[in-house]
């Protein structure tokens, strides 16, 4: 298992200007979620579980992440999904943020119970979707590159595709000795890509009536 903590200096965002759910900024209560998977005809694993929270004491934006480099890693990886979510339930994160989350609630759900833990995502946190907040107030639809330019974030990595990245984790749950085989610049592109998306959200969410006023 691959695993990358990563603090990022934020400073003090705006409430003012950050996206208000039910009259409420949450963002200091809410995870950043996405996931980076596998599937073939039905959930296969989770190739990278990416998710940070906003730390308002040291104003620090903290990312964690799990990467598979084998096959029994796919129960292994689930689990510190869940762990990782409940530790953050228990110190007051309330609201999950995503952009067009139901798929990766559907994959980690059906494998948290696949593989027997007790553990629902929507039971737990009050899910944001940003896309659907988007396509709710603009009345339109768009994908979170796109987004991502009307707030002006560039990205340092290049885009992955979703099927080049189902097939790099094809590979490594079906050949263990795959990931030592692996460029190491490869998986830092794969960690990277993800620990963006996950930021972008935060970004993106902090900085919402900066763009979309009305």
């Amino acid at each position: 298992m691959i695993k990358k903590y990563d603090s990022i200096f934020i400073k003090q965002p705006s409430a003012q200007k950050a996206l208000e759910i039910k009259g409420l900024s949450v963002f200091k209560d809410a995870l950043f979620f996405d996931l980076e998977h596998y599937i073939y005809k039905k959930p296969i694993c989770i190739g990278v579980f990416g998710c940070c929270f906003y730390d308002k004491d040291i104003e620090e934006l903290k990312v964690t992440q799990y990467m598979i480099e084998n096959k029994t890693d796919a129960k292994s990886i689930l689990k510190m999904a869940e762990d990782y979510f409940i530790n953050m339930w228990n110190n007051g994160k309330r609201y999950i943020v995503t952009f067009s989350g139901n798929n990766d609630f559907t994959v980690i759900n059906y494998l948290f119970k696949k593989y027997k833990l007790d553990f629902d995502i929507n039971e737990h946190f009050f899910h944001i979707d940003l896309q659907r907040q988007y396509e709710k107030e603009i009345h339109s639809s768009i994908g979170l590159k796109a987004l991502e330019k009307e707030f002006g974030i560039v990205r340092e990595s290049e885009v992955i595709s979703g099927s080049n990245l189902a097939k790099t984790f094809s590979k490594i749950v079906k050949d263990n000795d795959y990931i030592n085989r692996m460029p190491e610049k490869k998986k830092e592109k794969i960690l990277l890509y993800n620990e963006q998306d996950v930021v972008s959200l935060f970004d993106i969410y902090v900085n919402w009536k900066s763009v979309f006023k009305n």
